[in-house]
């Protein structure tokens, strides 16, 4: 929202919240008589008085049991399945020929919307200077993804189409032989036209069956989609007749049949959507570790998955119209404009109330000392959780700075693998006693070899430890006489366990860490080449102190951008340490 920025909110709303916070909190943790939910059952799956809820437009709110949903959905499929059952064995084997036909096109015009869209979306880093430039402008998929996905989706069912109306037309001329051969293949594109409409009700069956079968409480859509067109094909269209001659497909058919679904389904889309191209921007938990292409194949697949859903019917009509020109001309205008917008920087894919997610961290390296004496790098990073290179940015900021990913950096809880970084005044803001230290007091080999390790986190009270599990069986921290981990099995992700330490001005800094290596080690993390090395442990410090540099930074930093953090996230200045294996 335009309004939602840290410089308006208050200090007394946020201080409210927080104590209406803290009292939910202190009653939920000390009553005992906490309420059960009834929603899942002791298997895991949705019990019968779930309850299954959507609104119409914001405005009136549906509310009904899964129990009735249930009901509803099975007698939707049973009555579906004995009209197809029973058109089909009336057809004969023409009926089912043409249905694997109609079925085929279904199929194509999936392959097909699917395939143009992510083409787009591997292209797109390549022509723009954001490889997600809709970010401020969700609006911008429909031309981008939405134009590609409608034209991929209408050339494979047009493929399907042409394969379906061949086989009607011999059909047509063998049951029909009497009629000129114009008429026939008129019939032939009539009856083609309406198997691909029954094809779009078989696509919304079947995703009926699938949500009614584990329970998915957004069945209703595919209730709807099939339901409505069912209804109005059948009250308009439908003919248990064999012997009676196909007709042009009714407008009305199709405005009956869609208005319902498309009123229940628009809200929906247009929420799923921004929440999805949010999720696409938040993917990259370590920069530079994904590919630039990844969060816009997730958009692309999801769009055209709604265009083949909601316009299955809407193509059918396309075939054997005068449309066809008209729509493939208007998806590559609309398609050609958006990306012109785009490269024209007409719209900026990021904004001051949209903005780019970025970490200034003034860090001072001492992981490639290898416990040897040896001066610590000391440079200004910045990177950002948001796909994407940082060129515009460090044009803008100036200070030095080189982007690349042949400076990786390891913040124990992530890493940064394409970030910028400058040594400029960089020795400014911290001193050589500010760097903490990770010293081996003893070491006890033998069968069961023990290491006993002092750290000193120096300035710092908010700090992460990564211990490496693929060496040790075991650990203990201590602070002094106080245990704060104890001797017990420990998780791990990627051979990591991670401590995370966070306290007040008056937490400890020196610690006891007790290290029971694994039986018959084999030293895992051990490597002829030391540059490839994988530590003991690793250690970042965080203190919260703005350097001069930094300061200089923030000071720089383009209005699109925004200062990122959360609880793994360094401040604005941290220290790097680690034991390497040859302590």
């Amino acid at each position: 929202m335009q309004n939602d920025k840290l410089k308006l909110l208050k200090p007394g709303s946020l201080q409210h919240l927080g104590e209406n916070m803290l009292a939910f909190l202190l009653k939920a943790g000390t009553s005992t008589n906490l309420p059960k939910g009834k929603g899942t059952n002791s298997s895991g799956k949705s019990g019968q008085d779930t309850a299954i809820y959507f609104d119409i437009l914001g405005t009136y709110m549906v509310v009904f049991r899964q129990y009735f949903a249930s009901l509803l959905y099975n007698t939707m499929i049973l009555q579906a399945l004995l009209i197809w059952t029973t058109s089909v064995i009336m057809g004969g084997r023409s009926a089912m020929v043409s249905l694997a036909l109609s079925s085929l096109s279904l199929v194509l015009m999936w392959m097909c919307a699917i395939g143009f869209s992510v083409f787009v979306a591997f292209v797109l880093p390549l022509v723009s200077s954001s490889p997600i430039p809709y970010i401020s402008s969700p609006w911008l998929v429909v031309g981008l993804f939405g134009a590609p996905a409608v034209l991929g989706a209408f050339t494979g069912q047009h493929l399907g189409y042409l394969i379906l109306l061949k086989y009607l037309t011999k059909t047509f001329s063998r049951r029909n032989a009497n009629l000129p051969l114009v008429v026939q293949e008129d019939l032939a594109k009539l009856d083609a036209e309406r198997w691909l409409f029954k094809a779009g009700l078989l696509q919304w069956l079947v995703l009926l069956i699938v949500g009614n079968f584990y329970k998915i409480g957004s069945s209703y859509l595919a209730l709807a989609w099939l339901a409505a067109p069912a209804f109005a094909y059948g009250l308009l269209e439908a003919t248990l007749s064999p012997a009676r001659l196909p007709k042009p497909l009714k407008t009305v058919t199709l405005l009956i049949g869609s208005s319902v679904p498309c009123l229940l389904s628009s809200g929906i889309i247009i929420h799923s959507v921004s929440t999805l191209i949010g999720s696409a921007v938040r993917l990259e938990r370590s920069p530079g570790s994904n590919p630039e292409w990844l969060g816009n194949v997730i958009v692309a697949i999801f769009i055209a998955a709604i265009a083949c859903l909601t316009l299955v019917y809407l193509l059918s009509y396309i075939h054997i119209s005068g449309a066809k020109v008209p729509l493939i001309i208007t998806t590559c205008l609309l398609f050609g404009i958006t990306l012109a917008v785009i490269q024209l920087g007409v719209v900026p894919p990021f904004t001051e109330d949209t903005a780019r997610a970025v970490n200034v961290v003034h860090v001072v390296d001492m992981t490639g000392a290898n416990g040897k004496k040896q001066e610590p790098a000391s440079y200004i990073s910045l990177f950002s959780t948001t796909p994407g290179n940082l060129v515009k940015e460090v044009e803008q900021i100036g200070e030095g700075f080189t982007c690349g990913t042949d400076k990786p950096l390891d913040f124990v809880t992530f890493s940064v693998k394409y970030g910028c970084w400058s040594d400029k005044n960089a020795n400014i803001g911290w001193h050589e006693t500010d760097i903490p230290l990770i010293r081996v007091e003893n070491d006890i080999k033998g069968d069961n070899r023990v290491t006993h390790v002092s750290i000193d986190t120096k300035l710092s009270t908010r700090w992460t430890l990564g211990i490496n599990t693929d060496e040790f069986e075991d650990f203990q921290l201590k602070d002094g006489p106080e245990e704060l981990v104890p001797i017990s099995d420990k998780n791990n992700a990627d051979s990591w366990h991670i401590i995370q330490f966070s306290g007040g001005k008056k937490a400890p800094r020196k610690f006891n860490l007790t290290l029971f290596w694994a039986n018959n080690q084999t030293h895992k993390s051990l490597k002829k080449d030391s540059n490839t090395e994988k530590p003991l442990l690793k250690l970042r410090t965080d203190v919260d102190r703005t350097t001069s540099p930094t300061e200089t930074v923030l000071g720089k930093l383009p209005q699109w951008c925004s200062l990122f953090g959360k609880s793994t996230s360094p401040l604005t200045l941290a220290f790097l340490t680690s034991l390497p294996v040859d302590f």
